[in-house]
């Protein structure tokens, strides 16, 4: 005689809750690996003061006319130069088409706040695009064939708007990522 009172179900297993579960488990699983890695893979960003050193606000009221003054950031040389009408003027008065690297005197400038460039103003990585010795200036007393900076270690010569004129340098000084913060202060960061 057969016992007609059990469930037909009893035996059988209920996959979609055994799948629920898994997966539920994978996941518990994978939250915990991420909890404990995370210190690991966060300790390999820069530390704060490292970033802080990554830019600098600089006065550019305080660059004499005609004259540069020289950064550095993050170990990096960078020069903001304060160019006369007659830098500003030759800088303009170049054929692009004839540059090796083309480039006018505004593409290497930043607008200001009210939208307007200030031409006067030109900042610029310090180190050759040849092999990255630092070029020579106004305030050095060798502007090279040029107006703008020679460097002495290969030969490259660039003009006002440090675009290279001459010698082994493949590129122009690159202009780097610069805003105003106002129309006396910039920040420079890498």
């Amino acid at each position: 005689m057969s016992d007609t009172s059990l469930d037909p179900h009893e035996g059988a297993v209920d996959e979609e809750r055994r799948d629920f579960i898994h997966i539920a488990a994978i996941m518990a699983t994978l939250g915990g690996v991420g909890a404990v890695a995370w210190p690991f893979i966060d300790q390999m960003n820069p530390a704060g003061d490292t970033k802080a050193a990554s830019s600098l606000d600089v006065d550019i009221s305080k660059v004499p006319l005609g004259g540069e003054i020289r950064v550095l950031i993050g170990g990096k040389p960078f020069f903001i130069r304060h160019r006369t009408p007659a830098e500003i003027a030759s800088a303009e008065n170049v054929r692009v088409d004839s540059l090796p690297d083309p480039e006018t005197d505004d593409d290497r400038l930043v607008p200001m706040p009210n939208g307007e460039l200030n031409r006067a103003i030109l900042v610029t990585s310090g180190a050759c695009t040849h092999l990255g010795c630092v070029p020579v200036g106004p305030a050095q007393g060798n502007t090279g064939d040029f107006g703008g900076w020679y460097c002495p270690c290969h030969g490259s010569h660039y003009d006002t708007s440090g675009r290279i004129r001459k010698g082994p340098a493949p590129a122009n000084l690159p202009v780097p990522d610069y805003r105003y913060v106002s129309d006396t202060m910039i920040n420079i960061s890498l």
